[in-house]
């Protein structure tokens, strides 16, 4: 008997459920998407927040008007993108740290730091559209990777200067 019982609790937590996303989900899709999920989350996270709708056939009637929304916001973010690219092309920082003799940095300079300098000098970055980085450990130009979108990628330039003058080891 309890060998029934597992095998219809198993069967039971791999259903799924058919939605129509009409608004972008990261990791999940794009409005327009038929995905299929787990019942739970379509009915108590995407249904109530307007993100998803049941796919019935009024709402796949739905489906041309959303993929229309889709090429629009793609192509106002790949332009949005674009002019970004362009001018951080063109801006470089520099980020002032503690150093010890020998020019030698305490700790070391993070993505999150970099953020915060770009931020000042009003561009939107988030750390995700840092590429591959790795915390800067050396002081001197270092060249680091944005990744505005799937499409767009730009080099900038990160100077990591010391606060107080580099005393040489005798």
């Amino acid at each position: 008997m309890k060998t029934c019982l597992f095998n219809l609790n198993t069967q039971n937590a791999m259903q799924q459920k058919e939605i129509l996303l009409i608004k972008h989900v990261e990791k999940l899709g794009s409005e327009g998407d038929v995905v299929k999920v787990r019942p739970g989350y379509a009915r108590n996270y995407l249904i109530p927040r307007n993100k998803a709708l049941p796919l019935n056939y009024a709402n796949k009637k739905r489906l041309d008007s959303l993929k229309l929304a889709r090429v629009a916001r793609e192509t106002e973010e790949l332009q949005d993108a674009q002019s970004m690219a362009s001018k951080l092309g063109e801006t470089s920082i520099a980020v002032a740290v503690k150093t010890g003799t020998g020019g030698k940095l305490f700790g070391s300079v993070t993505a999150t730091q970099i953020v915060e300098k770009f931020q000042e000098k009003g561009f939107k970055l988030e750390k995700k559209h840092l590429v591959k980085f790795s915390p800067i450990k050396v002081l001197g130009l270092t060249k680091v990777l944005i990744r505005l979108h799937k499409e767009i990628e730009v080099e900038v330039s990160v100077e990591v200067v010391s606060e107080n003058p580099i005393e040489e080891i005798n």
